[in-house]
């Protein structure tokens, strides 16, 4: 649907000059082609809620078993897990970070809810190595890679969640997306839910809408 001569003379202004700018300069000072861009942008953006949510549930569901296959049922409130936790002064705190909710909430699948992505992301370092991952990452993430050892895995593991972290955030923020590869985002995100169950993953396939939108790019 095009654009009216009113939407194309007020939008930009909504959007704010900085953040339209962007679009502006990737469409040759053309606003009705940043507009376009814009939308888009704000679609594809949308569109990756749902393989990030199925990613997220996932990763962490299996991370989850893998904690309580050391520390049990209660980890939250185990110490021995606590204190394998990083805990840097000035920098995001996995320690602080559990042992805020877990001070607050009454059982362990709430604060599994409530913990910030970036507490699975830093699972998966080698501090975790011994207690953790040696013996339960083939159990918890079933299809990965058997030519490879766990170490790498968990390594690349990390590298992935990173990176989906990062698209993740640049959603969240409102932030443009549209130089992203689209399909290799989705390729990423895809692979850590077929670490855990295949299945899972082809029915992702069908119910996303990220990929769909590529070749529909002004």
């Amino acid at each position: 649907m095009p654009f009216t001569p009113e939407e194309i003379h007020s939008l930009p202004a909504v959007l704010s000059a900085p953040r339209f700018a962007t679009y502006l300069a990737e469409m040759a000072s053309d606003k009705e082609a940043a507009l376009e861009l814009y939308r888009w942008n704000l679609e594809l953006s949308a569109a990756f809620f749902v393989p990030l949510q199925i990613c997220e549930v996932s990763v962490r569901n299996s991370i989850v078993s893998a904690i309580e296959g050391t520390y049990g049922p209660n980890w939250p409130w185990e110490r021995g897990f606590i204190i394998s936790l990083r805990d840097p002064p000035r920098a995001y705190s996995p320690r602080r970070d559990l042992m805020d909710l877990a001070n607050r909430l009454p059982t362990a699948g709430k604060i599994v809810a409530e913990l910030k992505f970036v507490f699975w992301e830093r699972m998966f370092t080698r501090s975790h190595d011994a207690a953790v991952w040696n013996h339960h990452f083939r159990t918890v993430f079933p299809n990965a890679d058997a030519a490879r050892t766990v170490q790498q895995l968990r390594s690349d593991g990390f590298d992935r969640l990173q990176k989906i972290r990062d698209l993740r955030n640049r959603i969240a923020h409102h932030e443009p997306i549209f130089r992203r590869n689209v399909q290799e985002e989705y390729e990423r995100i895809r692979s850590i839910v077929a670490w855990t169950d295949q299945t899972a993953a082809d029915w992702l396939d069908k119910v996303e809408t990220a990929t769909g939108l590529i070749g529909q790019k002004p």
